[in-house]
């Protein structure tokens, strides 16, 4: 009985083998060529399973004190066939965002155009935004001018009423009169 899982479990081995081998090329394939191969590989896992069950069946007739060997070699295939379908599951996704593209007229260079605009647009900011920040330096020079200007006002407009009234203006000096 030993022989015929021992048979099982190369057969197992040569099947998942080429399983992973074409799983691996069907998101570079394209067109009919993918679904064929898409179309195999799913034929593939279905024989792979039927192995598992027959390596199963073989188990279960094993005495139970070798059992427990065989066993554990059948938890680690039934992961492997576990992790096979989950990576098939995952090219096929590759498979329909393709499909998808093709519908909608992208040119597969999707994520590849999203990054050049996301720099484009960072560009942008940047220049924005230090366009911005020499706005707001003008702004508070501007600003700074205008509290000097205020301060100094008073004084230049006492002393531009005096100069008109004719009057000689000295620093320091307190002019008194009916006019101020």
């Amino acid at each position: 009985m030993s022989s015929d899982f021992e048979s099982y479990e190369q057969d197992f081995a040569v099947l998942t083998a080429e399983i992973t081998g074409r799983i691996g090329k069907v998101p570079k394939l394209v067109g009919d060529e993918k679904k064929q191969m898409v179309a195999n590989v799913e034929k593939q896992l279905e024989e792979a399973r039927e192995l598992l069950e027959q390596m199963e069946l073989e188990v279960r007739e094993i005495p139970p004190q070798s059992r427990g060997m065989y066993s554990s070699r059948m938890r680690s295939y039934k992961q492997e066939m576990g992790k096979l379908e989950a990576d098939f599951k995952r090219s096929r996704i590759a498979y329909s965002d393709e499909v998808r593209n093709e519908l909608l007229g992208d040119d597969g260079n999707s994520s590849e155009n999203q990054l050049i605009k996301l720099r484009e647009e960072r560009a942008h900011l940047l220049d924005n935004t230090e366009r911005l920040e020499r706005s707001s330096r003008r702004l508070e020079a501007g600003y700074q001018i205008a509290v000097e200007t205020g301060q100094k006002l008073p004084t230049l407009l006492r002393n531009t009423v005096l100069q008109w009234l004719g009057l000689n203006v000295t620093p320091g000096l307190r002019i008194t009169g009916h006019f101020l």
